[in-house]
């Protein structure tokens, strides 16, 4: 199955701060904008933990797709992962990895998936969505990056 391992070093904050953001409703939704995804079920908004669900409709590829996960692990602040229950891949599981070093927040991500259609899924994951996840997956990264290197959390955690 095609694994994705991206590393992203966000400086100045807490890890709380970033497990919070990177499991928020909210900032999903701004983050992917460019999908226009929206949450249409399960948790829709706020803060998603173990054993809750949520159902995104989006935009991808040029079509619109619904996909539900899944938070199936969970140790705050270090650890989660979410797997898909229903969706346009065969399955899949993200793995979100968090450890605090001095004021940097180390964030791994590890993508494991398998796309549908057998061999003709697999000549698309060489093709291009391989490389369409891995985009996705950075531009996400980036915006819980700036959020948790600014202010701007705070519009999202509602904490003052």
């Amino acid at each position: 199955m095609p694994t994705i391992k991206l590393t992203t070093e966000i400086n100045n904050t807490n890890i709380e701060i970033v497990f919070n953001l990177i499991r928020s409703i909210d900032l999903h939704k701004i983050s992917t904008k460019n999908s226009n995804e929206e949450a249409i079920s399960g948790r829709i908004t706020g803060l998603i933990s173990l054993n809750e669900t949520v159902t995104w409709r989006a935009r991808h590829l040029g079509f619109t797709q619904e996909l539900t996960s899944k938070i199936t692990d969970y140790i705050f602040p270090t650890f989660f992962a979410d797997e898909m229950v229903k969706g346009a891949f065969k399955s899949f599981r993200h793995e979100h990895f968090l450890e605090q070093k001095k004021n940097i927040v180390i964030v791994k991500d590890v993508f494991i998936y398998e796309s549908p259609f057998g061999f003709l899924g697999k000549i698309a994951d060489f093709i291009f969505l391989k490389r369409y996840m891995i985009n996705f997956l950075k531009e996400r990264n980036k915006v819980i990056k700036e959020f948790s290197e600014t202010d701007n959390w705070k519009q999202i955690l509602k904490i003052t």
